[in-house]
């Protein structure tokens, strides 16, 4: 665990959009690829200390959704052994999303894991309301041990893609100002079904790819389409920086594999 490695380790998943019935678009089983992150981390070796899913959990219109949706937490919370932790999305149904757990009675809150705070708050309306902003400056007027991720579907900044650019957090100013001066390690978030990287106001911004499809980078500026490419990412914080990797479950056949050999070290005695 983290306090051993040095590590501390973050399976963030973002845009799951499952279904009551049949597959999205023809070819998306939500719920089956949340199994598929838990089958990866197991075979992977990855031992992480949070899972943190950035919203849209089910799609819009499938609000029978969210059962199904917790039980594949749970089941995903046994097998990676750490907390899953989810957010709200533009496709979420407040009121039907209250069956998850974390959300009974309220969007956002707050959990310490390993030192680490994790802060969830709901975007699920393109924005933060003043409750919300209230409370995380209370919330951050005293650090936590390590430091405080902030979990949110909607990032503080828009998408490099023309059709996305304006589909950031619509009060980022009012967030960003805030986290000023607090002890935020990161800010994860999703929504624009893309990886993308940044640094705003010296905060480090991580958006998840989604585990339903994948922008077409180049579908235009007045247009959106979507690959069948479902990916999450890895995100690991260590005394010095945080880092963010794209994982895909889509993998085509390795040009080679190639085991890895390690010249063993010679004992030192000291007499």
């Amino acid at each position: 665990m983290s306090r051993d490695t040095g590590r501390f380790t973050v399976l963030h998943l973002s845009d799951v959009h499952a279904t009551e019935s049949g597959l999205l678009y023809d070819a998306v089983d939500g719920l089956g690829r949340l199994e598929r992150v838990g089958d990866y981390a197991r075979g992977a070796g990855v031992t992480p200390e949070a899972v943190i899913i950035t919203g849209d959990l089910v799609q819009r219109g499938n609000p029978g959704a969210y059962e199904a949706v917790a039980a594949a937490c749970r089941r995903l919370e046994d097998a990676v052994g750490a907390p899953v932790l989810t957010v709200l999305g533009n496709h979420d149904d407040p009121i039907a999303a209250r069956s998850l757990p974390g959300h009974g009675k309220r969007h956002f809150g707050e959990r310490t894991v390993d030192g680490f705070r994790i802060v969830r708050l709901d975007s699920a309306a393109g924005s933060l309301d003043a409750e919300q902003l209230d409370w995380l400056a209370t919330v951050l007027s005293t650090p936590a041990e390590r430091g405080t991720i902030v979990a949110l579907h909607h990032a503080p900044l828009g998408s490099p893609m023309p059709a996305l650019s304006r589909q950031g957090l619509a009060d980022a100013d009012a967030l960003l100002g805030v986290l000023a001066g607090s002890d935020t390690r990161a800010i994860l978030a999703g929504h624009f079904h893309h990886a993308l990287t940044a640094s705003v106001r010296g905060i480090p911004v991580f958006v998840g790819p989604s585990l339903a499809y994948h922008q077409v980078m180049d579908a235009g500026p007045h247009a959106v389409a979507g690959h069948d490419s479902p990916m999450f990412s890895l995100v690991q914080f260590t005394r010095d920086g945080v880092s963010s990797a794209a994982i895909p479950l889509h993998s085509p056949d390795p040009l080679f594999t190639q085991p890895i050999t390690r010249t063993p070290q010679k004992a030192t005695h000291v007499s």
